[in-house]
């Protein structure tokens, strides 16, 4: 058994942590020595170990336990459950699974996971369940994510991969040492650099940009919210509509046309179609010219100071910065490209601190040098299975087996769910339209959870499996872009009964025959050693000597140097187009796409366009719901893990979620500060907590996500949600057919001060256990 030292390491997406600790338990997690800015996320994981919301025996709901896969699943969420013991449940779940790939085949398991449930590559719940569902035949599953789904479709067909989403973003101190301006459509926000999948040594962004303002470069924030970018990097504050980025580019890249700014030579060596989009843009094609008047209209951004930076933009060397949440809203696809498309009429694509990056700011170390190493992880194996639905349409698959859809120019069909297996991530907080989803849910044959909390997702399950924290088991945690190799200790024994999904796996496997193929003979050590010792030969390959493993699990963590080459994104594109030709059609970048094109999609053209969101400002709709919900990332916990911790509670108001709102629209409501207040459009209702704030702009509302979803009736969709949690108000709606993203951020509402009865939060009261009769 792997000892823990005695000063151990927690590593979690949030930041590392040292651990002090006092009679054997954990004190306090400490910021890690080389980190200059510790995320306080961290103060809610000690006191949570042992919060009323834990999970200590694995749980059945009461009709399922009497009547099996047969029981109703409209009683998901109201129902009490029954304690059982591990055994009992192991042959209940084992059991369920096996009747339904027999029954049904194994596409009718849907194997739901998020990958931010752990930032361990082996206790990582994704990778264990995934492997385990393979092993025992396979399971349909989800492509893409939550946070950029609508980029990663359109990205690869415009640059042929996803070079300036994922990876090859040019690195902060290129930016800082030659970019002289940051245009940052939908701003650089702290509060979303506090968290990077996989890790983090350093947290980077704040250092990066006050080095940026302190060389003299200029900070232009375009975005509804004034503290997207803190007050004290001096950043200009466009405070634009939501919605419209595309068409405030538009107008920018019409008067880099009509007064001969675009960069003509770069247009025709290294990109394709611009005499294609350019009808559009002048308008020829449509008899409307994308002008600053034009977008001025739309956006809001007053048509000379459109203009004037238009101009600046090509008079200066200029990294065009897009974040993951503009492209998160009705035809999400859009901005991304018209981003990539207005820096290649700058032509400063490939040099040093110009041209494009999507996703700076959105989480850490996204500009931070990378290692140019593939870690080790815990691997899935190979699927059986080969449906798949796009992430954001489980909604879709369950309420609609068997209907047509399209993806990315396929016609595809869902497939027929009846089990769905959940380990990592809440989809009652991440997904959409929440009661249309709470309708979805009760489709299902069967639900099982491996949860350590009562949350949402455990509440509305036939068959509930507690699982241990991480600080409750021994991990190792590698990024690349964080150049991090970390030992994460276990700190505390397991609450109750919990198992890591590992154990719970392991077992389930035995039970149906795959033992071998999912444990491969190894317990946790053996394959923490594994996993090291295969890090060890690939950063040997690079000329780094790391220690052996005893040594290496004493210290903690590694931060290895920065690359002393650090390539701008394209830049070996540029200085020779057709030798470093793109994986695109073309081999170059399309500004048209002749395969785009063929799909024949009315809701994402040939090239990059203004296409008038469902909802927005400008919408006839906006005359029932005049107001703009923005439902963004929140501060003080990671999407809605920890939220019944101490840090994510103290930000509550009278225990609810605070929604900023600017003073005109309150006063105009009778809204004052503190005043609980209730959120509603034609799909839901929610109360929050008003704060008065002149950092939204004018029309918009700005509630975080994360709450626990807490209904007044469980169970019963349209109830009113007492907590604050957004999605039972923005609407379930793919970003277009190429992409079907989410589109959250399109979501009209209206706003008044409850003056009724409050009603008790009861998010972080554990549902009733009852007796087994």
């Amino acid at each position: 058994m792997l000892k823990t030292p005695a000063r151990p390491t927690v590593a979690t997406h949030w930041g590392t942590y040292r651990v002090r600790m006092s009679e054997g338990r954990p004190a306090e997690l400490e910021g890690f020595e080389q980190d200059p800015a510790p995320s306080p996320i961290a103060r809610s994981m000690i006191g949570a170990l042992d919060d009323p919301t834990r999970i200590e025996k694995p749980m059945i709901r009461a009709s399922f336990l009497e009547k099996g896969h047969r029981a109703t699943g409209a009683g998901r969420g109201a129902e009490p459950f029954v304690a059982v013991d591990w055994p009992e449940a192991i042959a209940i779940a084992a059991g369920e699974l096996d009747r339904v790939r027999k029954e049904h085949g194994n596409g009718a398991i849907f194997g739901g996971s998020y990958g931010w449930a752990s930032a361990g590559r082996f206790h990582h719940a994704q990778s264990q369940i995934h492997r385990f569902l393979n092993a025992i035949g396979g399971y349909t599953r989800s492509v893409g994510n939550y946070s950029y789904a609508a980029a990663d479709a359109i990205v690869p067909h415009v640059v042929g991969d996803r070079r300036g989403l994922v990876t090859d973003h040019t690195s902060w101190p290129v930016i800082i040492r030659h970019a002289r301006m940051l245009v940052m459509f939908g701003g650089l926000p702290l509060k979303n650099s506090q968290v990077s999948s996989g890790g983090i040594g350093r947290h980077i962004l704040a250092e990066s940009l006050e080095a940026f303002a302190a060389n003299g470069g200029e900070l232009i924030s375009v975005t509804p919210i004034r503290d997207d970018v803190e007050e004290r990097f001096g950043a200009t504050w466009l405070p634009i509509a939501p919605n419209t980025d595309t068409a405030l580019m538009l107008g920018l890249a019409h008067t880099l046309w009509s007064e001969g700014l675009h960069d003509k030579a770069f247009l025709a060596r290294c990109t394709t179609g611009f005499d294609k989009f350019l009808p559009y843009l002048s308008g020829e094609s449509d008899g409307i010219a994308k002008t600053a008047e034009w977008a001025a209209a739309i956006c809001g951004i007053d048509a000379e100071a459109i203009r004037s930076l238009a101009r600046r933009m090509a008079a200066q060397r200029t990294m065009i910065m897009l974040a993951w949440a503009v492209q998160r809203a009705d035809h999400g696809e859009q901005p991304c490209w018209m981003a990539i498309t207005l820096a290649a009429m700058l032509g400063q694509i490939g040099l040093p601190g110009g041209g494009f990056g999507i996703g700076y700011g959105s989480v850490n170390g996204i500009g931070n040098p990378i290692l140019d190493l593939a870690w080790p992880s815990f691997s899935q194996g190979s699927n059986g299975v080969d449906d798949y639905i796009p992430v954001a349409r489980i909604s879709d698959l369950l309420l609609k087996p068997g209907e047509p859809y399209q993806f990315n120019g396929q016609e595809r069909r869902y497939a027929d769910i009846r089990l769905v297996y959940w380990a990592g991530g809440n989809p009652f907080h991440h997904h959409q339209d929440l009661n249309r989803f709470l309708e979805a849910w009760k489709r299902p044959e069967v639900t099982i959870v491996h949860e350590s909390w009562w949350n949402p997702l455990a509440r509305h399950a036939d068959i509930v499996l507690p699982v241990t924290t991480q600080l409750e088991r021994n991990d190792i945690v590698c990024s690349s872009r964080d150049r991090l190799l970390a030992a994460s200790h276990r700190v505390a024994a397991p609450f109750g009964q919990a198992r890591n999904d590992y154990d719970i796996f392991g077992a389930l496997a035995a039970a149906l025959g795959a033992e071998a193929t999912f444990t491969e003979g190894r317990a946790e050590e053996a394959w923490l050693r594994f996993l090291y010792e295969t890090a060890q030969e690939r950063l040997a390959g690079l000329g780094f000597n790391p220690p052996d493993f005893e040594t290496f699990w004493e210290e903690g963590a590694l931060l290895f140097p920065e690359p002393e080459r650090q390539p701008s994104l394209f830049e070996a594109f540029r200085q020779d187009p057709a030798a470093n030709a793109l994986p695109t059609p073309s081999g170059r970048i399309e500004i048209w796409s002749d395969r785009i094109a063929s799909f024949g999609y009315d809701d994402c053209l040939g090239h990059p366009a203004w296409l008038e969101p469902r909802e927005w400002l400008g919408a006839g709709k906006a005359a029932r719901f005049p107001l703009h919900l923005i439902s963004n990332q929140p501060k003080t916990k990671l999407h809605s893990q920890y939220d019944q911790g101490s840090h994510s509670r103290a930000a509550k108001i009278r225990g609810r979620e605070p929604v900023r709102i600017h003073p005109a629209d309150a006063q105009a409501r009778g809204i004052g500060d503190g005043d609980i207040v209730r959120l509603f459009n034609d799909r839901g209702a929610c109360l929050a907590a008003a704060v008065l704030s002149e950092a939204v702009r004018p029309g918009v509302l700005q509630l975080a996500t994360g709450a626990w979803f807490d209904p007044a009736m469980p169970g019963v969709s349209g109830s009113l949600e007492k907590h604050g949690n957004p999605n039972v108000l923005t609407h379930d709606l793919g970003t277009s057919r190429l992409g079907q993203g989410p589109s959250a951020q399109s979501c009209l509402v209206e706003i008044e001060r409850h003056d009724g009865d409050v009603p008790p939060v009861t998010a972080f009261d554990p549902p009733p256990i009852v007796n087994r009769s």
